[in-house]
């Protein structure tokens, strides 16, 4: 069965009907609209997937929002699915100004357009879906964009300080149960990338925290808040919903020698287009 992601996620972009019991979350979005609604954190409406240890498993295909900007709340699924939503507390940025002089270089360096690693918050993030493999000792994550994953371990230890993690494009994870709910602590990343395809920078300061739940055996609450001390003077929170969906996650190949975007024609403003 062929999937247009693209063309699918405008489809459904007004389509989010999701008949669950709701509360009003962060502000209006911008231009006036109203902002999306996510449901409360709370019991799941019916039976769930369990794990043998009892706590949900998360297992399976989902669909997520399109954030391209996490500064601005989103309707839709990227992969055709109805349901999808993303509410947010943020609607702008407040920089350190450490922060605000690295968000104005010019040019930035658009490293997905190379095939390096979209980093872990901007995966969540992408126009593909993604998907979840999970037992009682772990999460792994994983995405449709570039075929990337990401293993949590779910063991109830702290994660480590920043300054003792590994420097890596997706961080270093830690996850722990606090009853349905799994909480996930991230650190460790090495701040090549951004945490949106707005461009928005963040530091090796950055920790990320996700709380993920089920709304319904379809439906996965997913809060993720972000804090970065030397760039944000704030913590940046966004609350999604994903999905299920009933296909499975597709092939993907980014091509690295792709002459189209290295010798400049897929963007006007490309240092490396040719004179």
């Amino acid at each position: 069965m062929k999937r247009n992601r693209f063309v699918a996620s405008l489809a459904v972009a007004a389509t989010l009907a999701v008949a669950f019991a709701i509360a009003p979350l962060g502000a209006q979005g911008r231009g006036g609209a109203p902002a999306p609604v996510i449901p409360p954190e709370g019991p799941a409406k019916g039976p769930i997937p369990r794990l043998p240890n009892g706590k949900p498993d998360f297992s399976g295909t989902f669909d997520h929002p399109r954030v391209g900007d996490i500064t601005k709340a989103a309707n839709g699924c990227v992969g055709g699915t109805a349901g999808c939503a993303s509410a947010t507390d943020t609607t702008e940025i407040s920089f350190t100004p450490a922060g605000a002089a690295e968000q104005k270089k010019e040019p930035k360096f658009d490293y997905g357009l190379y095939c390096l690693p979209w980093g872990y918050v901007r995966s969540y993030q992408t126009p593909y879906p993604h998907g979840y493999m999970h037992n009682n000792d772990q999460l792994m994550v994983l995405w449709e964009q570039d075929n990337f994953f990401h293993a949590v371990p779910i063991t109830g230890k702290p994660l480590a300080k920043n300054a003792d993690l590994e420097p890596t494009w997706m961080g270093t994870s830690a996850g722990r149960w606090e009853g349905d709910t799994l909480i996930i602590d991230t650190g460790g990343f090495n701040a090549k990338t951004w945490v949106d395809t707005a461009e928005h920078v963040f530091s090796e300061d950055l920790r990320v925290v996700e709380r993920m739940s089920y709304i319904d055996k379809d439906h996965i609450r997913y809060e993720i808040t972000m804090t970065d001390p030397k760039y944000w003077t704030k913590p940046i929170k966004n609350t999604r919903i994903f999905t299920r969906m009933t296909t499975p996650l597709l092939e993907y190949s980014c091509e690295e020698n792709n002459k189209e975007i290295r010798e400049g024609f897929y963007l006007e403003n490309n240092p490396l287009k040719k004179k």
